[in-house]
């Protein structure tokens, strides 16, 4: 049975796609660790594959992980708590879609629950059967996107929500629900913080900031490298990705800041074959 739960245990991974997840990068993002750190930082969650990465290859890693999407942050939570609940519901939804996909995907999309497993649940099934995979709201904060075109959407997968839940209850991991700033204020000298930010466009059709009702701007990036300078001058470790654009370059560009290109693939672009041959910036003070 030990063995059996150490198995399960070893492999969380995202249990919501993310525009802009890092599963495919984790060998890089893992070669750029610093040896040695305090308590890990991530403002930006999001699908969190650093995240489960570090809490399966570093036992006993503090954690303290944040988003300033609500909806993502109690999921993270309820999986974490109500694990059992939440796969109930998305077998239901599951079972719901089966009968009429398009019909029953149309309602729930335009549903408004109120209780914590069932806004959860909305989120995970919505994620898992829209077009691309795509989290994505309107200017009023209501999900928009369309309906995907799949046969047999993976909706309830078990095994990983449960391995998900299981490590983040092991784990010294806090969630927060906050605006990225907040880390000044509670990362110490020592400590690790990871930013993941919506990116900046490299084209006028890339541009693709809505995670929440309020878009990533080019100030937001602005506020983002001054706090990066604070929290070199507090004796933080800071690594960021970002895109590949003359912006982020520019605003990188001093001491201590040292800059990577990486190849990345883009994963919810519409068109297949646009999703390869991207690179992006991998950034850090260490």
């Amino acid at each position: 049975m030990k063995q059996q739960y150490n198995q399960i245990l070893a492999s969380p991974k995202p249990f919501v796609k993310w525009a802009g997840g890092k599963r495919q990068l984790i060998p890089i993002l893992n070669e750029n660790l610093p040896e040695s750190f305090g308590t890990y930082f991530e403002p930006f969650l999001g699908g969190g594959a650093l995240l489960f990465h570090m809490l399966i290859e570093r036992s006993g890693q503090k954690c303290s992980i944040s988003d300033l999407n609500s909806d993502l942050v109690l999921a993270y939570t309820t999986v974490r708590d109500r694990v059992e609940s939440l796969i109930s519901s998305l077998k239901n939804h599951e079972k719901n879609y089966q009968k009429d996909s398009k019909l029953y995907y149309y309602s729930i999309r335009e549903s408004n629950p109120r209780s914590q497993i069932e806004k959860t649940s909305r989120l995970i099934f919505l994620n898992r059967t829209c077009f691309n995979g795509l989290y994505r709201v309107n200017s009023k904060g209501k999900f928009n996107v369309p309906l995907g075109k799949y046969s047999n959407p993976n909706i309830v997968n078990e095994d990983n929500l449960r391995s998900v839940s299981r490590v983040l209850q092991s784990s010294k991991t806090s969630i927060q629900c906050c605006d990225f700033e907040a880390v000044l204020r509670d990362a110490k000298k020592g400590d690790l913080v990871y930013f993941d930010p919506p990116y900046q466009p490299v084209s006028n059709t890339a541009n693709f900031t809505s995670y929440t009702n309020k878009d990533f701007t080019y100030d937001d990036l602005g506020r983002l490298a001054d706090l990066c300078t604070d929290l070199d001058l507090k004796g933080c470790k800071v690594l960021l990705s970002n895109s590949n654009s003359k912006e982020v370059a520019d605003m990188f560009s001093s001491k201590p800041w040292k800059i990577n290109k990486i190849r990345a693939n883009r994963s919810i672009n519409s068109n297949s074959q646009k999703r390869t041959g991207h690179f992006e910036l991998l950034i850090r003070n260490y």
